[in-house]
């Protein structure tokens, strides 16, 4: 087993490190690093207490504005507030006058979070002992995206006190809209200022923390697209059913939102849940080529299926399929997912109530050659042909899927840094997860982007991260 520590040094160094670093230079850099633990494992747990939630619009200028400091603090000389139709970006540069820049991707928001279901208050970022891994630290934000971001930030203070002068420029763009499916995000890439200084980048990554226990980490080569909306079903747009909540003994004369909601939803998917059936939803789609299919069967060969399996809490893939196949059809297969069903009476007890509206908070997860529009356009004709006109849409944010090539200057860069610090690397054709990389991948900015960085990390949107 590699030894974490060394792996994780190495790695803190090597993300601004690209080029072959003197040993002299990478052991001042790991000197500083073990000096300035303290105030790094501080920072993570001080931003975790600074959260900023946008689908509750909770604290979200606080967030960003503590962000900014962090950036301030680490260096970059140029850190500006970007305003957009929903909460604020920011733009941030660090001029070292290298001949190469590079640029980064942070998100300040996390997600929402039910204090009952942790075992320690999730704003909170106390040090616990993780079973099989040892201390470590528990909040919102956690490893999305706090802690690989933060460990970021201590890299470049690291190389600060270290006297080490960086081998590029960066250029950070940042976002509080990450978790509710970046719906301004694309405004804040595009402004003059910033579409200037991406443009001058290789490429664009954000810092993550998914090693797995033995130090291995995939390289994605892509991502899936993200769409998320509503689907809301009310008796005063339908003209029938209550215009609110009545008393349920009237349903033997009085239509029902809810079920009117039910009977759309099904149209939209194969019995079992598993298919989206939507008119013309897989028209575009690019299946997967040979090359991703090798890579995808490796990553399985690669893999403990009874570990997968163990950490989603399931017995079984869908339709009892092999891992392999199951490994193939999350990288290949665009889904369409119910997060919740909202409306009515949710509380202890019963309630005798027959509701006036219903929603459905749902999510599209896209492949290579679909499209937000696309798709969205297509649900909407797919309802309105079976009758369902009165269902509304109510989309609240999303993007198409990314792709980067595999020879692309990011990703070879990537796996020489990971090859030098010991860490086995596979490359995987996609993430099922869904970051806004495609505002950069795509025109205008047309840049090689994904994921890197070293660590560990569990429970992204879940109790306990």
């Amino acid at each position: 087993m590699i030894d974490r520590r060394s792996l994780m040094l190495a790695g803190a160094a090597g993300l601004v490190l690209p080029g072959v670093a003197r040993a002299a230079d990478l052991k001042k850099v790991r000197a500083a690093i073990d000096t300035q633990l303290p105030d790094n494992i501080a920072r993570i747990q001080d931003w975790i207490k600074n959260p900023g939630i946008a689908a509750e619009n909770f604290k979200m200028e606080e967030a960003c504005a503590y962000s900014m400091g962090l950036l301030k603090d680490a260096g970059f000389q140029t850190v500006k507030r970007m305003p957009t139709a929903g909460h604020p970006g920011i733009f941030a540069t660090l001029d070292v006058g290298a001949k190469r820049t590079m640029g980064i991707y942070f998100m300040y928001d996390v997600k929402q979070v039910n204090p009952d279901e942790w075992s320690t208050p999730p704003f909170a970022a106390r040090i616990v002992n993780k079973p099989g891994w040892g201390q470590a630290i528990v909040g919102r934000g956690a490893i999305n995206q706090k802690g690989p971001q933060a460990a970021f930030l201590a890299a470049l203070h690291a190389m600060r006190a270290a006297g080490q002068k960086l081998p590029v420029n960066l250029v950070l763009v940042a976002e509080g809209e990450e978790e509710i499916a970046s719906p301004n995000f694309r405004d804040v890439v595009t402004d003059p200022q910033v579409l200037a200084a991406l443009r001058k980048c290789e490429g664009v990554i954000i810092p993550t923390a998914w090693q797995a226990r033995n130090g291995a980490v995939s390289i994605n080569l892509g991502a899936k697209g993200a769409v998320e909306f509503e689907l809301i079903a009310s008796g005063e747009r339908w003209g029938r059913g209550p215009q609110g909540d009545i008393h349920s003994s009237y349903k033997a004369m009085v239509d029902s939102p809810a079920w009117r909601l039910v009977a759309a939803l099904k149209t939209l998917v194969s019995d079992d849940g598993n298919t989206v059936m939507i008119d013309g939803f897989r028209d575009n789609i690019r299946p997967l080529t040979a090359r991703e299919k090798e890579l995808v069967a490796r990553n399985a060969a690669g893999a403990s299926e009874a570990d997968v399996k163990a950490g989603f809490g399931v017995k079984v893939w869908i339709d009892d399929l092999p891992f392999p196949q199951a490994m193939e059809r999350l990288a290949a297969e665009p889904t369409l997912n119910i997060q919740g069903l909202v409306g009515g009476y949710t509380g202890q007890g019963g309630k005798t109530i027959l509701p006036g509206r219903m929603t459905a908070k749902c999510e599209f997860r896209l492949v290579p050659n679909q499209t937000k529009a696309e798709v969205l356009e297509k649900l909407r004709a797919h309802l309105d042909k079976r009758g369902f006109a009165d269902i509304e849409i109510k989309v609240t944010g999303g993007y198409g899927p990314t792709e980067t090539a595999e020879n692309s200057r990011v990703i070879r860069a990537q796996q020489a840094v990971y090859a030098r610090s010991g860490a086995a690397a596979t490359l995987y054709p996609r993430l099922a997860g869904s970051w806004p990389g495609e505002i950069f991948t795509a025109p205008p900015v047309s840049l090689p982007a994904g994921q890197f960085g070293f660590g560990h990390g569990s429970g992204a949107h879940a109790p306990n991260e």
